[in-house]
């Protein structure tokens, strides 16, 4: 420690007197808001920028540019200021420092001057002090003059400024200031006067309002701390020292010069240590604990960096409850940049074992929001509180069940967060460096230990596949042991008796070793939120090799025995057998593993035939697709002859399967085969010219197939389609018999899916043919109308396979497809879990039919409208699909999207009508209108800011045609104008509100319409509207365009800046209201007072508009409205 504890625990317990008591008094007689005196509390000044209630930005001249003077100098010039050192070269600050203490023992006065001169320049200021009256000059009197100074506008920003020539000027004004304290430090620094007057003027300048004084008045005042600190430990090892001789001497004699001589010096350096520690305290009482909750951020960053150093480089004055609790409130600061600076803090303190008893009664106090801060919105704090648990984890200050709540955080979003905590859960977990009693395993089951210790933790996961991948990617990079491939063949093998692997720790190991694999060749085991492209060095590609060598060369021998012994578990499997895709399959021959490989082969191929499900029969698919591509030599020869063989026995199996079906016999086999080949097709063409008949015919023949046997039958027809169009490729080379044979299998394919539309669209109701099916059908008709559409084939040998389907075909195609938007959630969530459910799902239905209107397949004048007024029914997910429909519209086809727009809303409308029609039920319709209304306001809401204006065109196209369309069975369709065409009313300028507001005017002259008031009333509430678009509107341009205002004064709508001086004080956070923020509101029709904001002149004409055009609308109607004066039916 740095100090004695008897002199440590009298300095603790003494209150320093607070630094410059009667500034605030002083300045406190200032009015703020116009600088003449008024009634203040005495403390107003500094408590206004010390709690964030008041503050303001200097608005003073622009700073000119001027080359620094002694810029690229290596000594002082003569005449050089300050200033100017430390605006210029750093290196040179040492020498001035020296220079100028050499002055100031000299003569004091002027030195310290010039010293209080630099200070006040420093912070932008010039104000020029009297050595004469140095000495009775009130600080407080200084300090009132330069905040005047500020006031007016008469300084500069040298902190902030982003000219080239002050890029070092922070970094120079704190090396100044740390200098000097050490070239003081034996002789200046103790006299009690250069330094006294020092922090007094920085203690006061960093009281003041303006920001740029608190700025810099903290940034020295810090610094100043931190380099007592370095003299006070350089004394306090002085004084060690200096004890060590006396206690020696002493045991040679008690008294003598020697002795005498040791005492006088260990008391002087004592004095010496207890004066700078009175200074640390003066300026923390004085500076710290009123701008560690400063208004800006950076002020409070700095403070608490500062505190953090100061703790952990002087623990025998600040570590203490008393200092320790500043760390700990800042925990809570709402500016993440504050979090993290004070967590960043306290894990330098956690960092030496010495500090944690004294650490305590703070870590009781603030661990529950340590760990809360392991979830903090921020990720870069997030990840620095979970570095911070670690540490307290170390030392043993947090229990397992305070952990609870971060282990869920291994399966959260951002991968900074993840890896943090795999991290920590590799560390106290998996290799349990935290644990008292860590146990301590021989060399040979280095890494078995830890793989069983992670297989503990997979247990937790091993439901879903998926959590499991998240948890491996957090604690890879962390976990030696995982890629430890020996080992975990080895344990997969039973090998180690002592070792005993359950059904579920084989299943989840795994999945570890595949997943182990791929990350050590590069790739993704959890997708990424941004799907970036992986981009890796020449070093990392090496390593990657290099792993993929060790991973072959461990698998070699032994892949074979895992095959067999999983090969027929589909949870195992599919893992097992994809690892082969990640091995260099070269090493086989140059190690003469060529039969192993020939094993690995024909397991494959057999685990092909075991399965039925999608993931094993995608795995075997791609691994024999890869071997017979990526091999070499006799190898590839084997792989392909292998995958000729698969495909060979896969047809023999359709034969036998269809030929039990047709005698009546069960489905099964069929379908499992069928799914086979539908897996096969995917990766490869398949020839299965033979069975494509026989498929037309199973399906003409059978009525009671099962719904999944049809839509894998379909699926693997369209597919075999799709090769066979392929094999064409550029349309040159074919012949008219191919063309012909082709033809016939595409029209039989377009004949089938047509029979099945009819059969689908008229019994659907009765529940004969499930949604599965009706799903099938519609992605595949889709499919093959995008693949055959004309403009693929127009002016080329292949013009004959161009085909658009017909109007009534197309008809029934979207009625089936709103039969499968329509089905409840109750449905969808039993077929959840359902095989192949991403491929049958409400969502692909819908992006079937956005595919034929995005690739120009079938006219848009049809479909487009019908899928843009399903935008808002169906769920998230299907509006996110129709958006980006309405997004490819208009890029590609931007004339026509008034037309579809309006063709949308006409057609949810009629839906409402029909509603209304079919039975009285007022929720239903209800619900029904309140959709038309929602995707009015979507569709409206993509003409925003510029759009408004560009597409104003289309705006006034889609309101003159809804008005229309309204008026066309008035009063019956009326509601049309308030459910639809009143959203986009307000996207008009006030010149076209007002011709549409005389269009609907014109509609109603000889209309009487008392006859039906609830018919007429959303006619009048849109001519309301519109009127009062176009008198507010109306009235804003009238003023901007006045420019002599009489009457009540406007008030300011856009404060720029901030007031030097305000009694109330704002927030830096606080947002200016603005004409464009008065826009928006006037977009979202928010409920507005014109009286409240306009002055009473333009009150008053916006009401004279009101009446003018109100008065217009009765004597256009005649007396058939003499009895009502109101603007709306009663």
């Amino acid at each position: 420690m740095e100090e004695e504890p008897i002199a440590s625990e009298t300095l603790i317990h003494r209150r320093s007197k607070r630094a410059r008591v009667s500034l605030a008094a002083a300045v406190g007689g200032l009015n703020i808001a116009d600088g003449s005196a008024g009634d203040q509390s005495t403390d107003e000044l500094e408590r206004g920028s010390g709690d964030g209630t008041e503050d303001f930005e200097v608005a003073g001249p622009k700073t000119k540019k001027r080359r620094a003077s002694g810029g690229t100098s290596g000594s002082v010039k003569a005449d050089q200021s300050l200033i100017e050192v430390v605006k210029g070269n750093g290196k040179v600050i040492p020498q001035a420092v020296k220079h100028w203490v050499e002055r100031y023992e000299s003569d004091p006065k002027p030195a310290m001057v010039e010293l209080m001169m630099m200070l006040f320049e420093a912070c932008g200021a010039k104000y020029q002090l009297r050595e004469d009256f140095l000495d009775e000059t009130d600080v407080d009197d200084v300090v009132v003059a330069l905040v005047n100074l500020a006031r007016r506008g008469e300084i500069e920003d040298f902190h902030s400024s982003k000219q080239k020539e002050l890029k070092n000027f922070k970094q120079n004004l704190v090396a100044f200031w740390g200098n000097l304290v050490i070239e003081c430090q034996n002789g200046p620094l103790f006299d009690q006067v250069l330094f006294d007057k020092c922090m007094d003027y920085i203690i006061a300048l960093s009281c003041t309002p303006p920001r740029v004084y608190r700025l810099v008045a903290s940034l020295v005042g810090l610094e100043l701390v931190t380099s007592f600190i370095s003299v006070a430990k350089t004394l306090g090892s002085q004084r060690e020292t200096t004890q060590r001789q006396l206690n020696a001497e002493k045991k040679k004699r008690n008294e003598g010069p020697l002795v005498e001589s040791l005492n006088k010096r260990l008391s002087m350096t004592h004095a010496k240590i207890t004066v700078i520690e009175e200074m640390m305290r003066k300026t923390f009482t004085g500076l710290f604990v009123h701008r560690y909750r400063d208004i800006d951020p950076n002020i409070r960053i700095s403070c608490i960096q500062s505190l953090g150093v100061w703790i952990v480089s002087y623990p025998s004055l600040f570590l203490q409850d008393l200092y320790l609790k500043y760390l700990g409130w800042t925990l809570n600061d709402k500016i993440s940049g504050v979090r993290k600076t004070s967590i960043l803090s306290l894990q330098n303190l956690y960092e030496a074992d010495d500090n944690v008893p004294s650490l305590s009664l703070f870590t009781e106090r603030f661990s529950n929001r340590m760990i809360e801060l392991a979830n903090d919105i921020d990720v870069s704090v997030a990840v620095a509180a979970i570095g911070l648990l670690k540490q307290l984890l170390r030392h043993q200050l947090l229990s397992d069940d305070d952990l609870g709540p971060l282990y869920d955080l291994l399966i959260d979003e951002p991968s900074e967060i993840r890896h943090a905590i795999g991290e920590l859960v590799y560390d106290h977990l998996i290799a349990q460096k935290f644990s008292s009693s860590r146990s301590r395993g021989s060399e040979g089951d280095a890494s078995e230990v830890p793989l069983g210790r992670m297989l503990q933790i997979l247990r937790e996961f091993s439901a879903d596949p998926i959590l499991c991948s998240y948890v491996i990617d957090d604690v890879w990079d962390y976990m030696e042991a995982m890629k430890d491939w020996k080992c975990i063949v080895s344990m997969l093998l039973d090998e180690n008796p002592l070792i005993e692997l359950t059904d579920v720790d084989a299943t989840n190991l795994v999945r570890l070793l595949y997943a182990s694999a791929r990350k050590a060749v590069g790739e993704r085991i959890v997708p990424d939120t941004d799907n970036r492209k992986l981009y890796y060095t020449k070093a990392q590609k090496e390593a990657q090799e290099n792993n993929r060598r060790d991973i072959t060369v461990a698998m070699m021998k032994n892949y074979p025995q895992l095959l067999r012994k999983f090969m027929a578990d589909k949870e195992k499997a599919p893992s097992l057998v994809n690892i082969i895709v990640h091995l260099k399959l070269e090493l086989y021959s140059l190690k003469r593993q060529e039969q192993n490989f020939k094993t690995v082969l024909q397991l494959i191929k057999d685990a092909f035939f075991k399965h039925g499900e999608k993931d094993p029969l995608r795995s075997c698919v791609k691994a024999m697709t890869f071997c017979s591509s990526e091999s070499q030599g006799e190898l590839q020869d084997f792989a392909q002859n292998k995958v000729k063989e698969l495909e060979d026995e896969l047809i023999v199996k359709l034969r036998s399967a269809m030929k039990e079906v047709a005698e009546g016999e069960d489905e099964y086999s069929f379908l499992v085969n069928l799914k086979r080949l539908y897996e096969l097709q995917l990766a490869k063409p398949v020839p299965i010219e033979s069975l494509y008949e026989d498929f037309v015919i199973t399906l003409r023949s059978s009525q009671n197939m099962d719904d999944e046997v049809v839509g894998f039958l379909l699926l693997n027809m369209y597919l075999h389609v799709a090769w066979c169009l392929h094999s064409f490729g550029d349309g040159e080379n074919f012949s008219e018999t191919s063309l012909s044979s082709f033809l016939s299998k595409r029209n039989a394919l377009f004949g089938l899916l047509e029979s099945l539309l009819n059969i689908l669209c008229e019994t659907q109701d009765d529940g004969k043919y499930g949604s599965l099916l009706a799903r099938r059908v519609c992605t595949v008709l889709a499919e093959m109308w995008c693949l055959f559409r004309k403009s693929n084939y127009s002016s080329t040998k292949l013009e004959q396979l161009g085909f658009c389907p017909d109007t009534s075909v197309l008809q029934k195609f979207w009625e089936l497809c709103v039969q499968q938007l329509n089905i409840s959630d109750e449905v969808e969530e039993e077929d959840a879990n359902r095989e192949y459910i991403e491929d049958t799902n409400r969502e692909v239905v819908m992006i079937a039919a956005a595919k034929l209107v995005t690739t120009d397949t079938v006219p848009k004048d049809y479909l487009a409208p019908d899928i843009v007024s399903h935008y808002v029914m169906h769920g998230t997910s299907v509006a996110e699909i129709v958006k980006q429909v309405i997004a490819v519209l208009k890029k590609t086809a931007n004339h026509d999207v008034p037309n579809v727009f309006l063709e949308a809303l006409k057609r949810a409308y009629q839906r409402h009508i029909m509603e209304l029609s079919k039975s009285d039920d007022e929720s239903s319709a209800s619900k029904s209108f309140s959709e038309c209304k929602d995707l009015a306001a979507r569709l409206s809401g993509t003409f925003v800011g510029a759009a408004r204006s560009k597409h104003r065109v289309d705006i006034l196209q889609i309101v003159k045609g809804g008005v229309s369309f309204a008026f066309l069975d008035a009063p019956r369709k009326l509601s049309f104008l308030e459910g639809a065409v009143i959203h986009f009313v307000s996207k008009l300028p006030s010149s076209d509100a007002l011709d549409i507001l005389k269009d609907v005017q014109k509609r109603t002259e000889n209309v009487n319409t008392d006859e039906d008031p609830s018919g007429w009333r959303p006619y009048y509430t849109f001519v309301d509207t519109l009127r009062e678009k176009y008198a507010k509107n109306e009235g804003f341009q009238d003023e901007k365009e006045n420019v002599k205002r009489r009457g009540r004064p406007r008030k300011r709508r856009n404060i720029q800046g901030k007031k030097l001086f305000d009694e109330q004080g704002s927030s830096e956070e606080e947002d200016s209201i603005s004409a464009s923020d008065q826009d928006a509101q006037d977009e979202e029709e928010q409920v507005h007072d014109p009286e409240e904001d306009v002055p009473l002149i333009h009150s008053l004409r916006s009401s004279s508009k009101l009446r003018s055009l109100r008065v217009s609308r009765e004597d256009s109607k005649g007396p058939a409205r003499t009895g009502d004066s109101g603007g709306t039916t009663k």
